[in-house]
């Protein structure tokens, strides 16, 4: 059994909207709505639990509520850190789980490719997580600003979600991590020091994380260029305006 907890309490200050990012609309759904219905048409996925904030828990239940495609879901206060949230989530997995996935309910452009190579990877090596290779130079800066070394580009990976681990890893995971008093960057991060090794799967550079107005937009484009001929007609119907207003612009000189 697969279960996906998708974190989604974030206050979301960088995007500017007065609002949970999640609820903002993209190609006409609620985000968290497009990213949950990635998961329900995945045949190994059983089972969804969405944790959000407590005053954004019933607004989230009545709009998932009125979707049918959904596998069976069910949404969960959230903590004051995103591992916290995690932690909560995982507290209602079912007792059946053998493998969970944690997934951004911010990163509704998942691939159903990639999201089943990590549960495939989870099952077969207990870690897995989505990446791509950075295209970018990356320097490592000390406090002062000052450049310390520049890692070599083909051993650095833009880490996304989902991450996918056997359960009783991450629950091990979550409970060193609290006995500890560590707070790490993704769940991955606190599987890494039970020293259980975290395999990497290609992941596509279209799964990015909405965080800010220029990611929606970003988002809106990916979403348009997988409509296929209805982008093309699109495109020719706007290059076919563009050159009759040229050509009247043309005449009138």
């Amino acid at each position: 059994m697969v279960s996906v907890i998708f974190p989604a309490a974030g206050q979301g200050k960088r995007m500017q909207a007065g609002v949970n990012k999640v609820f903002l609309e993209l190609g006409g759904k609620p985000m968290f709505v497009r990213t949950l219905l990635k998961f329900s048409a995945v045949p190994a996925v059983d089972e969804l639990i969405i944790v959000t904030g407590k005053a954004e828990m019933a607004p989230m239940r009545h709009v998932l509520e009125r979707v049918p495609e959904l596998k069976p879901w069910c949404v969960v206060e959230g903590g004051s850190e995103r591992q916290y949230s995690v932690k909560n989530g995982l507290d209602m997995v079912s007792k059946d789980a053998e493998i969970v996935l944690v997934h951004d309910a911010a990163r509704p452009l998942v691939s159903r490719e990639t999201i089943e190579a990590v549960i495939a990877e989870a099952r077969k090596n207990g870690a897995a997580i989505a990446a791509v290779p950075e295209k970018n130079t990356v320097k490592v800066v000390n406090a002062d600003g000052v450049v310390q070394a520049t890692p070599p580009r083909s051993t650095l990976w833009a880490v996304q979600t989902p991450q996918g681990f056997r359960r009783d890893i991450l629950v091990r995971a979550n409970e060193q991590a609290a006995e500890d008093g560590f707070l790490g960057t993704d769940d991955a991060s606190l599987v890494e020091r039970l020293g259980v090794p975290v395999h990497v799967v290609m992941g596509g550079y279209e799964n990015i994380k909405v965080t800010t107005p220029g990611d929606l937009i970003v988002a809106e484009a990916f979403l348009h260029e997988g409509r296929g001929e209805q982008l093309k007609e699109k495109l020719a119907d706007a290059a076919e305006t563009a050159k009759e207003k040229l050509q009247k612009l043309t005449n009138q000189k």
